[in-house]
């Protein structure tokens, strides 16, 4: 749930979470995200905008940096990304096939209830990062006993063929991006390694 702000305009970067639920964008001054991780490869941004605040730009701003000016030309004020517009595209189709933001939603909670049951089980050898009320659908964050134990773990899981779940720089520890395109299988993939992890090493 999100908070009231009054009068205030709430802008959101949802370049990691857009579309993996429904939502009201009413609620919301502008909207902003890159594709790369729901929408498509990278190269195209999609920004949803409210028509008050195109109209009020510092013109001061220039004219490629300004959201008015991609308005106004249908966002070909310059050569568009096309195999990128062409590939969310076809991601649209695909999550309308997977049953819309409310078919995905139900998709995304299964997968993620995957992951953190078995934190939640481990006994403490998982440790989530989050508080549960703050749990990402689509990162799931979580650290082991030591870092020796998480390297290992990165390591073994690449050999098993579960890639990238080295954490982000700044906080350590393992991530699981597990975004709209990731299936249910590799979830449950991922749940049985860690239950195997843990067996061997807990």
């Amino acid at each position: 749930e999100l908070p009231s702000f009054g009068q205030v305009p709430l802008i959101a970067d949802m370049s990691s979470d857009i579309l993996n639920r429904p939502f009201n964008a009413e609620n919301f001054a502008l909207i902003y995200a890159g594709a790369q991780k729901n929408l498509g490869p990278s190269g195209v941004t999609v920004v949803v905008i409210r028509k008050d605040l195109l109209e009020n730009n510092p013109k001061n701003i220039s004219a490629m940096k300004r959201y008015e000016t991609h308005a106004t030309n249908d966002s070909m004020y310059n050569t568009p990304p096309v195999f990128s517009v062409y590939m969310l595209n076809l991601v649209l189709r695909w999550l309308k096939g997977q049953g819309g933001l409310v078919g995905i939603e139900k998709r995304n909670l299964e997968k993620a209830a995957l992951v953190y049951d078995t934190i939640d089980q481990s006994g403490g050898f998982y440790r989530g990062h989050a508080d549960a009320d703050s749990r990402s659908l689509m990162n799931v964050t979580f650290r082991l006993p030591s870092e020796e134990q998480e390297k290992a773990f990165a390591k073994e899981a690449d050999q098993a063929g579960l890639i990238g779940l080295k954490g982000h720089r700044s906080v350590g520890g393992l991530r699981a991006s597990i975004y709209n395109a990731m299936s249910v299988a590799g979830c449950q993939a991922l749940r049985d390694f860690m239950l195997e992890f843990k067996r061997k090493n807990g």
